[in-house]
């Protein structure tokens, strides 16, 4: 009888290392998602801001004289220069285009590092942001 319990007692050795193996593996993960999860949000709320402020920027710059007229004048490339200068100061830069008093703005994708990340197979997060303003009269 005595060597029937040592058997069933040595079938379940090394139960405990695999699940502190797993258990550590799924810390880590969650450690880097809340980490640099929060990164990855605040630097794509970064770009969006900046690509909101580059669409506003080039808008501004459509004719004034002709919005209180209740009229728009296509600006021609100012709007477009404006919203770029704006994106490329602010440290992303993109491309923007004018038509019909609306100005969009597109920030270039970027990449963001995520050290902890990559130990569970996402080494890193591409980041774009995408905005319109348009010029109103009144």
């Amino acid at each position: 009888m005595t060597g029937r319990r040592r058997r069933d007692c040595r079938s379940e050795e090394g139960s405990i290392a695999a699940f502190t193996v797993l258990l550590c593996t799924a810390l880590v993960a969650l450690l880097g998602l809340v980490a640099e999860g929060g990164q990855v949000l605040a630097d794509r709320e970064t770009a969006m801001a900046e690509a909101e402020q580059a669409a506003r920027t080039g808008a501004a710059q459509l004719s004034a004289g002709t919005l209180h007229l209740g009229g728009i004048v296509d600006g021609g490339a100012e709007p477009v220069h404006a919203a770029e200068y704006v994106m490329a100061a602010d440290g992303h830069p993109g491309t923007a285009r004018a038509a019909a008093g609306l100005v969009t703005a597109t920030v270039t994708p970027f990449s963001v590092s995520t050290p902890l990340l990559s130990l569970v197979g996402i080494p890193s997060v591409t980041i774009s942001a995408h905005a319109s303003a348009e010029a109103v009269a009144g």
